[in-house]
């Protein structure tokens, strides 16, 4: 199984930004859909944003649209996600996924059953 390797996280004040990076170890998450779930301390993981395979489709959750862009670069195995306008409610440790179809419903996309690898996380962290 390759790795996924999560980076760019950190401590930004409200109203700031981000930009996450996932590298993959090689080249077969670039056959398949990828996400990026959340996860608060005391919450259950939430899905953020997914991507499909060549990167035609897009999905995110209602609390982040139209302030965070997911993205890929599939000829450097990357999955990025640009984070605007952060708030302390986005506080939470970013996992990014490979899904196992290249194309998700809009129900599959927030399902994090339908994703079978998954990086370790990279804390971000919004002060007020």
């Amino acid at each position: 199984q390759e790795q996924l390797v999560e980076s760019g996280g950190g401590l930004v004040q409200a109203g700031g930004s981000l930009r996450l990076s996932c590298a993959a170890s090689g080249r077969t998450v670039t056959l398949y859909a990828m996400g990026w779930f959340r996860q608060a301390p005391g919450k259950e993981r939430e899905f953020v944003a997914g991507i499909s395979w060549r990167g035609g489709s897009t999905f995110y959750a209602d609390s982040v649209k139209g302030r965070f862009t997911i993205s890929r670069d599939n000829a450097n195995y990357s999955l990025y996600l640009e984070m605007n306008n952060l708030t302390p409610e986005d506080t939470a440790l970013y996992y990014c996924a490979k899904a196992s179809s290249p194309i998700m419903s809009s129900s599959e996309w927030r399902r994090s059953e339908e994703y079978d690898w998954w990086g370790q996380g990279t804390q971000v962290t919004v002060s007020s």
